[in-house]
Parts: C-alpha cells; sequence; structure tokens
C-alpha cells in the first residue's frame, strides 16, 4: 500500500473532486430511482428500472476510479475518503468528508472516524 504525503494527498484530493461530486449526484439519482422502482412505477423526471441499474453502474465506476488512486472510500452516505499517510513516522489516515472544503483532518490507522483530528 503506498503512503501519500500531506501535499500529495491534497493534490490528489483536489482531482478528485470532481468524481467525488458525481458521486454525491448519481447517489440522489439512484436513491430517487429506487424509491420509485420499488414502489413499481417511475420517476417522472429519471426513468425506471434501466436508468436505476444505469446509476448503479455508474457508481461503481466511479467508486473504482476513486479506490484506483490508493485513496480509500470509507464512507458512501456522506462519503468519506482516507489517504494512507504517515505523520511523526505514525500510520495515519489522512481524512476527507463530504461537504469539507479541503483535506484538514486524520486519524491514527488503528482507530476509526471517531478519532479524526484536525491536521497540524
Amino acid at each position: 500500500m503506498a503512503l501519500f504525503t500531506l501535499d500529495e494527498a491534497r493534490a490528489e484530493l483536489r482531482r478528485l473532486l470532481p468524481v467525488l461530486r458525481e458521486i454525491v449526484a448519481v447517489r440522489a439519482d439512484a436513491a430517487e430511482l429506487a424509491g420509485a422502482v420499488a414502489e413499481g412505477g417511475r420517476c417522472v423526471r429519471l426513468g425506471g428500472l434501466p436508468e436505476f441499474k444505469a446509476a448503479q453502474a455508474r457508481l461503481d465506476e466511479l467508486m473504482t476510479h476513486v479506490q484506483g488512486t490508493g485513496a480509500e472510500l470509507k464512507g458512501f452516505a456522506p462519503l468519506l475518503v482516507d489517504f494512507p499517510a504517515e505523520l511523526d513516522g505514525v500510520p495515519v489516515q489522512l481524512c476527507w468528508l463530504e461537504g469539507e472544503a479541503e483535506l484538514g483532518w486524520y486519524h491514527r490507522a488503528d482507530l476509526s472516524f471517531a478519532a479524526r483530528r484536525p491536521l497540524p
């Protein structure tokens, strides 16, 4: 597993932001379509089962793209992306949560989101 420096992780996040925004949009469409399909109908604006399946396929593609960068997609709703790194010789995850403007948090690699701290 490759480690990111803080600068590399921030640069990768900037490159990933359009993909992450698309995940959020497609996720919302898929949820709306799922509701319509579950009720046996169609969503007037979005369609029906074929469009739902297409949204699912697109989400899989986008999530695979994120994982292919070395970042780890840890949460889906809300999106949570971790970048493996080291701070002062300690394994950490640099941590971005949907809605945050930048990469500004981390937690030790052996701990979870609850242990998030602001980056120094």
